[in-house]
């Protein structure tokens, strides 16, 4: 009994440590909203900086409207119908 506990305060400090460092790494949350070929998607993203969390956006919106490498490189190149992100 006792080496369950210990092993469970053990896997409840491990994760606990997990999410406060990843979450000293997130610093910028954006949603992007996306029309491409008659379809429109709203995804969002977080990530260290604006760049990336817009990147990561436009990439999810994409996934979802577009289907094969062409027509995702397409539409990654769609400029966004609206951008929001907060610090």
């Amino acid at each position: 009994m006792t080496r369950r506990l210990v092993a469970l305060l053990l896997g409840i400090a491990f994760v606990s440590a997990v999410y406060v460092v990843s979450r000293r790494e997130i610093q910028v949350e954006c949603e992007v909203c996306l029309d491409f070929e008659g379809r429109s998607a709203c995804r969002t993203s977080m990530a260290a900086d604006r760049e990336s969390a817009l990147r990561g956006a436009v990439s999810n919106a994409c996934a979802v409207l577009s289907g094969g490498v062409t027509q995702g490189l397409a539409c990654d190149r769609t400029p966004p119908r609206s951008v929001q992100c907060s610090d």
